[in-house]
């Protein structure tokens, strides 16, 4: 079972992602992009970055917008180390 993080290693972690908050045991941005083509394409590029690592975002589209929460269920649905590593995976996919 994966540990969940303590608050002062999430607030840590979170310096250096910009635009992700915390809330709700879970770490979650929203990405606004050009048009759906291209919303649709992060998608994608997100998709199998998250399968390579085993490990699923909770995501959502509307038109230009794609909102991602991360959290590890096997860890009591609160935030790990793999969320933080996900989340700067998909940082780099932008």
């Amino acid at each position: 079972m994966a540990e969940p993080l303590k608050q002062e290693e999430i607030d840590a972690a979170l310096e250096n992602l910009s635009g992700w908050r915390h809330e709700d045991n879970a770490l979650s941005k929203t990405f606004k992009f050009k048009d759906f083509p291209a919303a649709i394409a992060f998608i994608v590029r997100v998709g199998f970055a998250c399968e390579k690592a085993d490990h699923h975002p909770e995501l959502s589209n509307t038109y230009n917008k794609v909102t991602l929460r991360f959290t590890t269920h096997s860890a009591g649905g609160r935030v790990t180390a793999n969320d933080v590593d996900l989340a700067r995976t998909v940082e780099a996919l932008r």
